[in-house]
């Protein structure tokens, strides 16, 4: 195997060499420094005359001695059931203490999107235990559903909820959970892990941390890292796993930083123009394969810069995934846990999973009288600052009193709450109690006479 001594420059994470062989775009490569210390790196551009290598542990240290070796393979991690209950960093080596996993294969980390002509329709409906979701915005196994979050939103506290309480009813499996984090802090990991100790969770979740201080472009490998143990579980092993991805916009901003160090031509506010296609690499890798008994089911989570939904990164992720969960920062100034905002979020699979068999008769239209009053009420609030509550009319202070009461009572939870979705789905008829029942348009009479009760 050759080496070569032919390093022009160095930019950032990005080493160039000149004067190569042929070598295939994604090939591991072996740096050995002067010092006689070994770094790793991967092929991230080729041509006839220069290849560009970008490198995982950072390039410091790395002179125009440094020789390079290109090993003829791509990055793989070797995956094995023993990883259930372990922690890794983001490229995929152990950090928790514990003895090194031996594999019982060697998968490459870049996979592929699922076959549309091998995907499942996705059908089962997923009880997360916060209202909010299974009510008006149902998960289903197989979905890729993203969290839309603000900056000090409490977006990990409703992950780890989701993780601890995700369940199919009527199976009684519990989901192995592939949790990965990118460009976090050692609070936040300390966090995390604790949480999932503390809870017991640990012992049937993957995790895969890349703190804020490791390299830039190890943030780039980690969800695929974290997706290449995930495919492995769900379709070798035949379990149901959650993949949680947080936080896809410091995923984003290290492929703009890997983009500005290799002088591409930016796109949108900088970013590479290529980012939907990268995007989409991630979240096609979520689904269900005829014939194949496990699933994976996607939530990535992304804090919106400037809480402006029509950023690149969120509005790229909505055209991809199947919807989106928004958290409000007015509900959360409110002192509302979790702060889900229902009018603008969406979930384009929830008829798949819900009705008679999978949830109850009633879901599709108890969700669409809540979301209907609630959006009414939401409105009329405006019209209070301007003309007075006196002004309303008796129908109109119904609805601003339900808009409160829905807050209140529909949305708030406690953390550790697992409410049942007919717990969640009674709590809806209790608040329709006292709107007398011809204002109740989106209730059917079959419906009303079989749940509504009026406030006496």
């Amino acid at each position: 195997m050759k080496e070569y001594k032919t390093i022009t420059r160095i930019a950032g994470p990005l080493l160039f060499v000149e004067k190569t062989d042929a070598v295939g775009y994604g090939d591991i490569v072996s740096i050995a420094l002067e010092s006689g210390e070994t770094k790793t790196g991967q092929v991230l551009d080729t041509s006839d005359d220069l290849v560009v290598v970008q490198v995982f542990e950072g390039t410091s240290g790395i002179g125009r001695g440094a020789k390079v070796r290109f090993l003829g393979e791509t990055l793989k991690l070797g995956v094995s059931e023993e990883m259930l209950g372990r922690v890794f960093n983001g490229a995929g080596k152990p950090i928790d203490g514990k003895a090194p996993i031996i594999p019982e294969k060697k998968a490459d980390i870049i996979g592929a999107a699922i076959n549309p002509f091998s995907r499942a329709s996705p059908h089962d409906f997923i009880q997360t235990g916060v209202s909010t979701i299974d009510a008006t915005n149902t998960l289903v196994r197989g979905q890729k559903l993203p969290i839309f979050s603000g900056s000090g939103l409490p977006h990990n506290e409703i992950a780890l909820q989701i993780a601890r309480q995700a369940k199919v009813l009527g199976e009684g499996e519990q989901f192995v959970v592939v949790f990965a984090a990118m460009g976090i802090t050692n609070e936040e990991a300390q966090y995390f892990i604790q949480d999932f100790q503390k809870t017991g969770a640990l012992s049937r979740a993957i995790v895969f941390l890349n703190l804020a201080d490791d390299p830039a472009v190890e943030r780039l490998v980690t969800p695929r890292m974290a997706l290449t143990a995930a495919e492995y579980i769900a379709f070798e092993k035949g379990y149901h796993v959650l993949v949680i991805l947080t936080d896809m916009t410091n995923y984003c901003e290290s492929l703009r930083e890997i983009g500005a160090a290799r002088e591409e031509v930016p796109g949108r506010r900088g970013y590479p123009g290529y980012m939907y296609t990268d995007l989409a690499q991630i979240y096609e890798r979520a689904g269900v394969i005829k014939g194949k008994k496990g699933s994976i089911t996607q939530i990535p989570i992304l804090t919106m810069v400037g809480d402006d939904i029509t950023h690149p990164i969120p509005d790229l992720t909505g055209y991809i995934t199947e919807g989106q969960i928004v958290l409000s920062r007015e509900l959360h100034r409110k002192g509302i846990y979790p702060p889900v905002d229902v009018l603008p979020s969406l979930s384009r699979l929830m008829n798949l999973g819900i009705g008679p068999k999978r949830t109850r008769d009633d879901h599709k239209a108890v969700s669409d009288q809540l979301y209907a009053g609630y959006a009414e009420g939401r409105d009329l609030r405006g019209l209070v600052a301007i003309v007075g509550e006196e002004a309303l009319s008796a129908r109109d202070k119904r609805l601003l009193k339900f808009a409160e009461a829905f807050e209140k009572r529909f949305v708030t939870q406690k953390r550790d709450e697992d409410r049942a979705i007919l717990d969640t789905l009674g709590l809806g008829w209790n608040l329709f109690s006292p709107i007398p029942p011809e204002e109740l348009t989106r209730l059917s009479p079959d419906l009303k006479k079989k749940y509504y009760q009026p406030s006496s």
